[in-house]
């Protein structure tokens, strides 16, 4: 009897300690199953890689505003008729390149000729003039006239004389010419922006239409429009980079010049210019623009490459690398995004070091 219970005993110990001892061995399977399932980033994809490490930046603030490209309202020349007439010999197009005193066009005008009339009378007026004052004065010499008479002689003379330079000045600003003409020339050198006169055309001097207009296209006006809910984030001197739809890859780069401090009554937007050099003419007047404007706010923050940014389930991450097996996915949050650089906090630290390429890829791997 003793045997047997020996034996049973001596069953239940085995069977308890095989127990403890399948268990511990499971275990132990399961910890070498979880350090195989850790991700490792790959040798020959880490030499891949880009990195970038966070940084201590000035935060910048960016707006982009619409605008477009206008005349530089200092060089440009609005020609308008000076005497009624009939407008021939037109010798310019629309957008033709001219250069200063250069003949526009011609008008045949009745008052041009009645001014040539003007310049026949004055001219002989001072012929009569200067031989009475030369008749007078050699009869004072022989005693027939008094020095009154020499006074009035020369007071007319000194009339007729300044009728004429009247009269040809008013030829002058008519254009100079004494056979019922007047030449429009152009006061500068440009092109032709506006024209609104055709050959055998009738105009009077009071209308209020220009017959061409002129402008240096040297430099151009972008003119943007700043809604009432931006205008705390645009400075004078600002630096901007325009930017339009015929030349998508080019960027012009200038700064706020000009703050019109007043809204327009119809679209509520403040008016802000900018003066952009234009060398080789590549800005159209009345051209769509797009004006990025950027200025420095008075904060510090931490600061890292775009593309280092991750977005998943409304959460932005970087990854911040120690070792190929060690990368933890850190949340963050954006302040500002300017260029490829984004504004972030979080539990990051200055100098952490992370992924700026692949990271789609890496983040995943992590998560599964």
């Amino acid at each position: 009897m003793r045997k047997i219970k020996f034996i049973q005993i001596r069953n239940i110990a085995f069977t308890a300690t095989l127990i403890i001892f399948t268990q511990s061995c499971h275990k132990a399977d399961n910890a070498s199953l979880s350090d195989n399932s850790k991700y490792v980033l790959p040798d020959s994809l880490a030499k891949t890689l880009v990195f970038d490490s966070i940084q201590n930046c000035q935060v910048t603030n960016t707006i982009t505003l619409s605008g477009k490209v206008a005349f530089n309202d200092d060089e440009v020349a609005k020609i308008y008729p000076m005497v009624s007439g009939v407008i021939q010999g037109i010798q310019v197009m629309l957008g033709d390149y001219v250069h200063k005193g250069q003949v526009l066009a011609v008008i045949k005008s009745t008052e041009m000729a009645g001014y040539s009339n003007d310049l026949v009378n004055a001219e002989t007026n001072l012929r009569v003039a200067k031989k009475n004052l030369d008749a007078t004065q050699d009869m004072f010499k022989s005693g027939l006239a008094s020095q009154k008479d020499v006074l009035t002689a020369q007071a007319a003379f000194e009339q007729a004389k300044s009728e004429l330079n009247r009269v040809k000045r008013v030829l002058n600003i008519n254009g100079g010419n004494a056979n019922g003409e007047t030449v429009v020339r152009s006061p500068i050198s440009g092109f032709v922006v506006e024209k609104l006169v055709t050959n055998n055309m009738s105009i009077r001097s009071d209308n209020s239409s220009n017959l061409f207009t002129v402008s240096d296209l040297k430099n151009v006006w972008i003119i943007a429009n700043v809604y009432e809910s931006n205008i705390s984030q645009v400075h004078l001197n600002d630096p901007v980079e325009v930017s339009t739809l015929s030349y998508p890859d080019k960027v012009f780069i200038g700064k706020v010049d000009k703050m019109m401090n007043v809204l327009d009554p119809t679209n509520k937007v403040m008016k802000v210019r900018v003066v952009l050099p234009n060398p080789d003419y590549m800005l159209k007047p009345e051209m769509f623009a797009n004006v990025k404007v950027t200025n420095a706010a008075n904060q510090q923050a931490m600061c890292v490459s775009s593309s280092a940014i991750i977005f998943d389930h409304s959460q932005n991450y970087v990854l911040v690398y120690h070792t190929n097996a060690d990368i933890k996915i850190v949340p963050v949050q954006v302040i500002n995004t300017v260029d490829n650089r984004s504004f972030i906090s979080g539990n990051v630290k200055l100098k952490d070091k992370v992924i700026a390429s692949q990271t789609l890829l890496i983040y995943d791997a992590l998560n599964n």
